[in-house]
């Protein structure tokens, strides 16, 4: 019965991810992401790994997705204008897409991969994936975990850093000025004296007025 299931969500899985490459409208793509991540989630909790399913609904389904969809939603892109010159680019985009599916058959088909004897470890009861996984990544594998979040940083200012424009007519202040600027450049006191300024008195009424 595991492996039917498992059959089952990797044919939804393989077609999910089919549609998010073919699929023409951007929505439905997502839409169809999602579909694979749940079918994915799946498959983890088939492996018995349950803290990698849930985080992988969590965060990408319930966060990342989420928020792409509502861009793509939002945003009114001229996907055909986008679309030009797709076949041009199609050859070199095939012989990628042949190269790493010849690289997936080596990893998966090589003696080091041990895929023949690969098999579901039973575990004893009250044991925590999740305790061995942190376990795991702060202790073996802390240096390549790191390694990955500071890509993940430099990703990020990557494209922080392409997406930034200068506009002429717009103001804007320079944080580092701002540092630098000390309380007297801003600020000046100036003391000036007093000056007494003569009373005035206020006019008397007649007694014959009311």
């Amino acid at each position: 019965m595991t492996e039917v299931i498992f059959y089952v969500f990797a044919a939804i899985l393989l077609f999910a991810g089919l549609r998010v490459i073919t699929a023409k409208n951007p929505v439905h793509a997502a839409l169809y992401l999602v579909l694979s991540f749940f079918n994915g989630a799946a498959l983890w909790m088939l492996m018995q790994a349950e803290f990698l399913a849930v985080s992988l609904i969590v965060v990408y389904v319930g966060a990342v997705m989420v928020l792409f969809l509502f861009v793509v939603m939002m945003l009114d892109i001229n996907f055909e204008e986008l679309r030009k010159g797709f076949w041009k680019y199609v050859p070199v985009a095939g012989t990628v897409a042949v190269v790493m599916a010849v690289e997936m058959v080596l990893i998966l088909t090589h003696r080091a991969a041990q895929i023949e004897g690969a098999q579901l470890v039973e575990h004893p009861a009250g044991y925590n994936n999740a305790k061995v996984l942190g376990q795991l990544i702060y202790t073996d594998y802390f240096l390549p975990f790191q390694l990955a979040a500071v890509l993940l940083l430099v990703g990020m200012i990557a494209a922080i850093a392409l997406t930034l424009r200068k506009r002429k007519n717009t103001k804007y202040i320079n944080p580092a000025s701002q540092i630098q600027v000390k309380r007297n450049d801003r600020v000046k006191i100036v003391s000036m004296p007093a000056e007494e300024r003569p009373s005035v008195e206020a006019p008397k009424a007649d007694d014959g007025q009311a």
